[in-house]
């Protein structure tokens, strides 16, 4: 089952590894990126980077999509992170269900709009929020847990 999906390009790191895998009481971590699963280098760091006690899993959109959909962790409290919103379509857009959707650390690029303290949005990432938004997703920005969750959607607007 799938605790809590997170959009945080730094995938995992001291914030994921200790306090969002503590709070959720995650025993898997899923990173779900099509770059990460061909990059040797990056999925070692990933592997150092988790806490010893939980599981990681690093796949595709089509591989999690086919596990998550078969039921593969419907025992598992599992902890989905993705780097940007455009994994998170390619997976409702596979079928998978995606209630929530916190929004967590994407740095400033080129091109890119600050609609909160640590989240920067290019006209790609908007599209795909605007297409989560439509889709039922609730999508709400959270540094960490005990912060209060805000409306990314009206962040969003608001920082148009």
């Amino acid at each position: 089952m799938i605790v809590n999906v997170r959009i945080d390009e730094r995938l995992i790191h001291g914030q994921v590894a200790t306090m969002w895998t503590n709070h959720l009481k995650a025993n898997r971590i899923m990173v779900v990126d099509n770059e990460v699963v061909k990059n040797e280098m990056e999925k070692d760091v990933l592997k150092m980077a988790k806490p010893n006690s939980v599981k990681l899993s690093i796949l595709t959109t089509k591989g999690a999509s086919a596990r998550i959909k078969n039921g593969q962790y419907d025992d598992e409290k599992v902890f989905l992170i993705a780097k940007n919103p455009k994994t998170l379509v390619e997976l409702t857009d596979n079928g998978v269900v995606l209630e929530e959707v916190n929004v967590g650390n994407m740095s400033a690029k080129k091109g890119s709009k600050q609609v909160a303290k640590s989240i920067g949005v290019t006209p790609a990432d908007i599209d795909a929020f605007n297409h989560l938004n439509e889709k039922g997703v609730r999508l709400v920005a959270q540094m960490v847990p005990n912060e209060d969750k805000s409306d990314f959607m009206k962040l969003l607007k608001e920082g148009h």
